[in-house]
């Protein structure tokens, strides 16, 4: 099995109702948003979609609900963030048997594992499924570094096949592609840095404000790709203090702001977070009325091969 890691792939967030249940109704709005847009994948279940405070009955609900929704259309892949190996495992086989046709594997979380404790989470998980695996590589936040050595012993696996590249140095990119070639898909997860790493070479961006913003992040990605670097960077300029959010330890309040306002969410986050509020949410606010009444007039991206 596999997948076209390139593209645009968004991380999505989990919509919810004031009474905390799951909101499927726009949560399917937004997913038909994202593929009108030309999205080339869909993440369900990362730290953008608060996996952390899911059920795994929720979750189970969340990507059979994409799957049935977009999946003939594009690939549905699942975040597996867990504190053990075993559960890993276990979640990677639900995955498959739900009709996910990816991963998105974090490595360990809570404890600190070192390179071969790394290396063999990975390879554990990877050699329980026959899924692609997409590593999430975010030692900013997670506080573990996938490097250059440990993706030399992982490549061995044919279903590793690429990285969300998040360390925040966009010379990363170089260093994989040397290393590597295009062996390791690459893509981009921080958002105020996805423009400048295309423009590197990877091969596509996992991101956060496409959720309230879906076309002008598709619009970027395919025009980075086809060489209209001039057009690109005018989007980009326009995007970049929205992109800002999404650095942000409140990233989720702020997109879910920001998708309330175009008509793609809610504010609704789970406990223990409270959706932004007082001079925190006019900050964000602001931000975000100041861009859309600006909002760029979009080149005809969609034809755009590439």
């Amino acid at each position: 099995m596999s997948i076209n890691w390139t593209g645009v792939f968004p991380a999505l967030t989990t919509k919810f109702t004031e009474n905390d249940s799951l909101d499927l109704p726009m949560f399917g709005t937004n997913l038909d948003a994202q593929v009108a847009a030309g999205i080339n994948g869909a993440i369900i279940g990362g730290s953008l979609g608060e996996a952390s405070t899911l059920e795994l009955n929720e979750k189970e609900v969340l990507v059979k609900y994409a799957v049935e929704r977009i999946g003939k259309k594009v690939p549905v892949v699942m975040g597996i963030a867990e504190g053990s190996t075993r559960e890993a495992v276990r979640q990677a086989g639900l995955a498959a048997k739900w009709g996910a046709k990816g991963l998105m594997l974090l490595p360990p979380m809570r404890y600190r594992s070192d390179h071969r404790e790394t290396v063999t989470y990975f390879k554990t998980v990877a050699s329980s499924t026959d899924l692609p695996i997409l590593v999430y590589n975010n030692p900013v936040d997670y506080k573990i570094e996938v490097t250059l050595s440990m993706f030399e012993e992982l490549i061995a696996l044919p279903n590793i096949q690429a990285v969300k590249e998040s360390t925040r140095d966009v010379s990363n990119v170089s260093r994989m592609i040397s290393a590597f070639g295009d062996r390791i898909k690459i893509l981009c997860g921080v958002d105020t840095i996805a423009t400048e790493e295309l423009l590197m070479g990877a091969d596509g961006w996992i991101g956060g404000l496409v959720c309230a913003f879906p076309e002008e992040t598709v619009a970027i990605y395919k025009l980075v790709k086809a060489g209209r670097i001039a057009e690109a960077l005018e989007i980009h300029r326009w995007f970049l203090p929205l992109l800002e959010l999404d650095i942000h330890a409140k990233l989720v309040q702020n997109i879910k702001l920001a998708e309330s306002l175009v008509g793609l969410g809610t504010e609704y986050v789970r406990a223990p977070r409270l959706p932004l509020a007082g001079a925190e949410r006019e900050h964000v606010l602001s931000v975000i009325n100041t861009a859309l009444a600006v909002r760029p007039l979009l080149p005809d991206y969609a034809s755009l091969a590439v």
